[in-house]
């Protein structure tokens, strides 16, 4: 019976929109309407989304049309299904959408606050299924919310797995020319996208449900591009780690703990290893190594018992333990 509603609600959007809507906008709000239909477990379909993607690459006005076209469909339901095809709309606009379709988005909200797609209470109790669908919906908000946020802190969008090896060149250039306590930054906030994503809701609805398993293939694809992202980092701090302050150390340090408390939940989400995930953990540990190495020449330098024991405090602090090429030192 609730699906046969959506389908009535639709319909009466449609009519509503063609009587409404002048000439110049009428295209676009059908665009976001049929994107996001009430039809339950299923993904937006694919000509609608080019169709919606390619609209929004005309004109700023044209595109920012759409983008509160979507927007404001996403507040106004209380339909997880029509939730979720609004969010992933989103998330196809961040990782395929035009230029100006992604900016229109970012402009949005220029302050990059949390919960500014306010879904955080969102709760759809027609059924113990919608229910369950409604603790996704608030996932995947703070986690396109973290994406976006992200994005202004980096100032751009985290390059995807597919980019070529002159792009990867070019951004190994910029990388290089960044100031370190910058990088630290940049490669934290890379970090809280792991952390995000290692957050997903409980996965046994994925199988019977082709949206959250749409949901769950594009998440995949953007932790591939952010292992890629991460790597080019630690490439670059593992050229630096000598010369790097205390303070940057540490909190680098601390950026490598928050990492690695991901590793177990990541590999168990994403079955099919790639090469590069695992040349990421590999790296991490070399750099808990080569950070633990410089801390202990640094320490061995310094002269007054006291001082030293205040240093030694502040590395246990970042993490548990000292890695060393020969295993493991437990610090106590």
């Amino acid at each position: 019976m609730r699906d046969l509603i959506g389908i009535l609600k639709d319909k009466l959007s449609l009519s509503k929109l063609t009587l409404l809507s002048n000439s110049q906008t009428l295209s676009l709000h059908l665009a976001v309407l049929r994107t996001t239909s009430h039809s339950p477990s299923t993904p937006p379909h694919h000509h609608h989304l080019t169709t919606l993607l390619s609209l929004g690459n005309t004109s700023r006005a044209t595109a920012n049309t759409l983008i509160l076209s979507l927007i404001h469909r996403l507040h106004r339901t209380t339909n997880s299904h029509v939730a979720l095809k609004c969010l992933l709309t989103i998330h196809h606009i961040i990782n395929q959408g035009p230029f100006i379709l992604k900016d229109q988005l970012s402009s949005l909200h220029p302050n990059g606050r949390r919960n500014y797609l306010k879904l955080s209470d969102f709760r759809d109790a027609a059924s113990p299924a919608t229910w369950a669908l409604s603790a996704w919906v608030r996932w995947y908000a703070r986690y396109l919310e973290t994406i976006l946020s992200t994005s202004k802190f980096r100032g751009g969008f985290i390059c995807s797995s597919s980019c070529s090896v002159l792009e990867r060149e070019k951004q190994q250039d910029l990388i290089s020319s960044v100031m370190n306590s910058d990088l630290i930054g940049d490669f934290g906030s890379l970090v809280g996208v792991v952390e995000e994503i290692c957050k997903v809701p409980d996965n046994l609805l994925v199988e019977d449900d082709r949206m959250l398993a749409g949901v769950m293939e594009l998440l995949a694809n953007d932790y591939l591009s952010t292992v890629n992202e991460l790597l080019l980092r630690l490439g670059e701090f593992k050229e630096r780690v000598s010369v790097l302050s205390f303070d940057d150390s540490v909190e680098l340090g601390d950026s490598l703990e928050r990492l690695m408390s991901c590793k177990a939940t990541s590999l168990r989400l994403f079955c099919n290893r790639k090469a590069s995930v695992e040349v990421l953990w590999e790296m991490v540990d070399e750099l808990n190594d080569g950070i633990g190495m410089v801390h202990l020449g640094k320490l061995g330098r310094e002269d007054g018992g006291s001082e030293s024991a205040r240093f030694v405090d502040r590395v246990v602090r970042t993490s548990e333990y000292m890695r060393f090429p020969s295993g493991r030192l437990r610090l106590k």
